[in-house]
C-alpha cells in the first residue's frame, strides 16, 4: 500500500471516480476482471464512504498492475510505483524511475497536456498563450507550441491546475461527468481552453491502448485520478501552511 495510503483522506467524491474506473467499463457495465464490487465493504460504503475501503481500493488497482497468475502466486497485485512506471512507458513519457511518484506523476500530467497542444487551433494556442502572459508577436504555430511547453515545464502552470485539467478531461471521456471540485476563474478558463484539444488527444489514446490490452483501460485512467488527488492534497497543505503562516505574523 506503499504511496497509496494518502487516499484514505481523499474525498469519496474523488474515490468514486476511482472506483469507478476500476469496476466499469466505459458503457457503465461492470468488468469481467474486477473483484471490488462483490466485496461487502463496497456494498457498505459505496459511494459515500469510500475512505473506509481505501485498502480494498488500492489492492484491487495493484492486481490489474500484475499477472494474474503471478498475483495468485504472490497473493497480491504489484506496488503502485511499478504500475506508475508501467504506464508511464506506455504513455513515451520522459522521466527518471529512480523519481519520486510524485516527480513521475507530474511528468505523466505533463505529457498528456503537452500531446493535447498539438490537436490546437491557431486561435486556440493564441488565446492560451495570452492567458498565460506569454508574447504572441511573430509566432508560428511550432514556435507558440514550443513557447507554452517551456511555460508548463517552468511552472507557468502549478501542478495542481495541471493534474485538474487532464483528469477532468479523461473522467468526462470515460464517466460522462466532470470531477467535483471548487475552481477559481483562472483554472475555469484553463478547463475551457483545454476541454476540445484533450478531449481529441484522449480519443487517439483510446485506440492505442484498446489495441495494447484491457488493464491499460484501468491503470491510464485510476493513475492519472491518483496524480490528480495527491496534487489536490499537495495544494490544499500548501494554502493551509500559508494561512498558518499568516495568523502567526
Amino acid at each position: 500500500m506503499e504511496n497509496l495510503s494518502f487516499l484514505e483522506k481523499a474525498s469519496s467524491t474523488d474515490l468514486q471516480v476511482l472506483v469507478d474506473y476500476l469496476t466499469k467499463a466505459k458503457d457503465g457495465s461492470f468488468r469481467w476482471t474486477e473483484e471490488l464490487s462483490c466485496t461487502p465493504n463496497y456494498k457498505a460504503y459505496y459511494p459515500n464512504r469510500l475512505q473506509l475501503m481505501w485498502t480494498d481500493i488500492a489492492g484491487e488497482l495493484q492486481n490489474y498492475g500484475g499477472n494474474t497468475f503471478m498475483n495468485m502466486v504472490r497473493g497480491h497485485g504489484v506496488p503502485y510505483r511499478e504500475i506508475l512506471i508501467d504506464v508511464c512507458k506506455k504513455m513515451k513519457v520522459n522521466f527518471n524511475k529512480k523519481s519520486s511518484v510524485e516527480v513521475m506523476e507530474r511528468c505523466l500530467l505533463e505529457k498528456i497536456l503537452i500531446d493535447s497542444l498539438e490537436n490546437m487551433t491557431m486561435d486556440e494556442l493564441k488565446k492560451l498563450m495570452e492567458d498565460m502572459n506569454i508574447p504572441t508577436q511573430s509566432f508560428g504555430r511550432q514556435s507558440m507550441i514550443a513557447a507554452i511547453q517551456i511555460a508548463i515545464k517552468r511552472g507557468g502552470f502549478a501542478s495542481y491546475q495541471i493534474a485538474v485539467i487532464v483528469a477532468n478531461a479523461i473522467c468526462r471521456f470515460l464517466l460522462g461527468r466532470g470531477l467535483s471540485f471548487a475552481a477559481n476563474a483562472a483554472l475555469t478558463r484553463y478547463l475551457s481552453i483545454f476541454a476540445g484539444p484533450i478531449g481529441w488527444g484522449i480519443n487517439i489514446v483510446w485506440a492505442t491502448v484498446d489495441i495494447a490490452g484491457p488493464a491499460y483501460r484501468v491503470t491510464i485512467p485510476a493513475t492519472v485520478q491518483i496524480a490528480y488527488m495527491r496534487a489536490k492534497m499537495i495544494d490544499e497543505e500548501s494554502i493551509s501552511q500559508t494561512l498558518s503562516l499568516q495568523n502567526i505574523v
